[in-house]
């Protein structure tokens, strides 16, 4: 048995996972990226290792993907973290036609075939407030963990408009509600919201189909999905592989080599 890795390395988060050669997930890993790109990938590496069982020389082929798929030093090529999401999305949710990517540098949206291979796709200008870091910022700003946001968003009941178009200003207008005497719930409402209507923006752009697929590291904010779904009219797909769907599009493409070098030369010839 031959193990095929993926190992993306985020703005904010790195992620790994190793699937068997049935494309069954034996591991994966999840840890902060911080400011060594290169230490982050080999820590995930081995933790997905040690979460597995397994030994380094079991994983017969590793491909990097995300912001950092360069810094997988360890790893034998690099995959687009475009390519690896759509990948990965349609492996778990077959039906899926469109991904939402969501991570804390950039969003996308993704128009993918049955296969998975990509058709078109777009992404947010990385200033602009519709990515995760915006969620960092109403995070950093109202002094509430990451993982409050959501659920704290839900309780609104008036919710604020946020007119930023940069992440740089959110702070500031954040507080300034803050300091009109809103409700923190209704705050993050409003900042769900922006981040929502801006991202639905995105996914008309390569066009919205019935299965859409919720991928990247925000995926796991229950306010950022029930808002989603709200605006979009529709559920999307979600599950708790999806914060790990780019690493585990890697591990697919890492599978297709390992199959591909067992290929004999002459059937490859004909």
């Amino acid at each position: 048995m031959a193990y095929g890795a993926g190992v993306d390395v985020g703005s904010t988060q790195t992620k790994a996972v190793i699937i068997d050669e049935d494309s069954k997930i034996v591991s994966r890993s999840l840890i902060e990226t911080g400011a060594n790109v290169v230490k982050a990938a080999e820590k995930a590496f081995l933790i997905a290792l040690e979460d597995g069982n397994l030994r380094e020389e079991e994983v017969a082929y590793v491909i990097g993907t995300g912001y950092g798929r360069y810094k997988v030093t360890f790893g034998n090529a690099q995959v687009t973290e475009i390519s690896c999401h759509g990948r990965g999305a349609v492996h778990i949710f077959p039906n899926t036609r469109t991904v939402l990517d969501m991570g804390g540098q950039d969003t996308k949206a993704i128009s993918i075939s049955e296969n998975g291979e990509i058709i078109d796709f777009c992404m947010n200008d990385k200033c602009a407030a519709g990515t995760g870091r915006f969620l960092g910022a109403a995070s950093i700003a109202l002094d509430i963990p990451i993982d409050d946001l959501g659920p704290t968003a839900l309780q609104s009941k008036k919710p604020v408009k946020i007119s930023t178009t940069c992440t740089v200003f959110a702070e500031t207008e954040v507080l300034s509600w803050l300091g009109k005497g809103k409700k923190i719930q209704d705050i993050l409402m409003g900042v769900h919201s922006s981040i929502a209507s801006r991202s639905v923006s995105l996914l008309r752009r390569v066009g919205i189909t019935d299965q859409i697929t919720f991928t990247g590291g925000v995926a796991k904010n229950i306010g950022m999905i029930e808002v989603l779904n709200r605006v979009l009219g529709m559920k999307m797909n979600v599950s708790d592989d999806s914060p790990y769907m780019g690493a585990l599009g890697a591990a697919m493409f890492a599978l297709d080599h390992i199959f591909e070098s067992r290929i004999p030369l002459r059937e490859t010839i004909e």
